[in-house]
């Protein structure tokens, strides 16, 4: 057994129904006196509580999905103008990214309280995107210091939004464990990841307000970014982020689409990848696992449900191959794209 691991400097604090205390609690521990609040104005009901609490100079709501670099721009000359030396966003994974893109440059610390299962406020990688391309990068200085998560600021959330979102994070999982820098710890957390969400995911489908439900999928999605920040990106990730820059596609659904297909392609050249996802969904092949969870969730099943155009097919192939890890488990040709993307599009069975 030979591997470096790299474990990533942060506090996680999980307070259900305590997120202004707790985030007032973090601001403190940093020694902030300046916070910029970034949220977007839908979420102002769930930020004001949090608001009272913190020293805030300036609060900033223009969250836009794949933050686009003028978006990003904006921010950061609020962030100087402000004179702010602290960074809270509260939101989901567009939110958490613009305070990333803020912290990209100013080297700000972040604290940050999701609303969805994204996971972006677990790892350093940022993400920008400028004339229809998403650009990534790691950079240990967009890590948040602090997370806090409190399950009541998700009850509101709707059950699709939490099957996509959820899904998205069971990606992480699966990325995770053939990623280009999988080792064994990923590995560990990535199935631990795996059983968590697909136990909480059914129950807050069925239910989104309920907190025990919230609060697995929260544990799995967590355990989902830390797994995902130490592995690296994989063939999954790599076609959602040229899909999503290219089109401008909602991520978490587009996640969730692409997921099984990626999963049925890679499996059977990883065998001991695909008995350790099947053994954490209690299942006798990983595909099947997801298949049967994601039937119990209704999930998201075709790109063209969501703005891609077919002729975009032919457009993405180039930039996937070009992004796509050299260590995929399976090799990978314009052809094996071509089908697997028509076969996302169209909505058909994985193959």
């Amino acid at each position: 057994m030979e591997f470096i691991h790299e474990t990533l400097p942060q506090r996680v604090v999980f307070a259900p129904g305590g997120a202004a205390g707790a985030v007032a609690g973090e601001v403190a521990a940093l020694g902030a006196r300046k916070a910029m609040l970034i949220a977007s104005d839908r979420e102002a009901a769930l930020v004001d509580p949090i608001a009272r609490e913190i020293p805030v100079v300036v609060r900033h709501d223009e969250v836009v999905m794949h933050v686009p670099v003028e978006v990003a721009r904006r921010a950061r000359d609020a962030a100087a103008a402000s004179g702010a030396d602290v960074l809270v966003s509260v939101g989901g994974g567009s939110t958490t990214g613009l305070a990333k893109a803020v912290a990209l440059t100013t080297r700000l610390p972040i604290v940050a309280v999701p609303r969805t299962y994204a996971g972006s406020e677990a790892t350093n990688v940022w993400g920008l995107t400028e004339g229809g391309t998403k650009t990534t990068g790691v950079d240990d200085a967009v890590l948040p210091r602090s997370i806090v998560y409190d399950a009541v600021l998700l009850t509101g959330l709707p059950g699709e939004l939490s099957v996509a979102s959820g899904l998205n994070a069971m990606a992480h999982c699966v990325d995770s464990f053939w990623g280009p820098r999988a080792d064994p710890i990923d590995r560990v957390l990535a199935g631990e990841g795996v059983r968590a969400l697909a136990a909480g995911l059914p129950v807050v489908a069925g239910d989104p307000a309920s907190t025990p439900g919230i609060e697995q999928t929260l544990y799995g999605a967590y355990l989902a970014a830390v797994s995902f920040a130490g592995a690296g990106s994989g063939m999954h990730h790599k076609i959602c982020h040229v899909l999503g820059g290219m089109f401008n596609l909602p991520h978490a659904q587009t996640h969730a689409v692409v997921l099984p297909h990626v999963l049925a392609f890679n499996a059977p050249h990883a065998p001991a990848a695909e008995q350790r996802i099947a053994q954490a969904f209690g299942s006798t092949t990983a595909s099947a696992g997801l298949a049967a969870l994601r039937a119990r969730l209704n999930a998201p099943k075709a790109l063209r449900d969501y703005g891609m155009p077919e002729d975009g097919i032919a457009k993405a192939v180039a930039p996937i191959l070009a992004a796509i890890p050299a260590g995929n488990p399976a090799p990978v040709t314009g052809d094996d794209i071509t089908a697997l993307l028509h076969a996302a599009w169209e909505g058909g069975a994985p193959s």
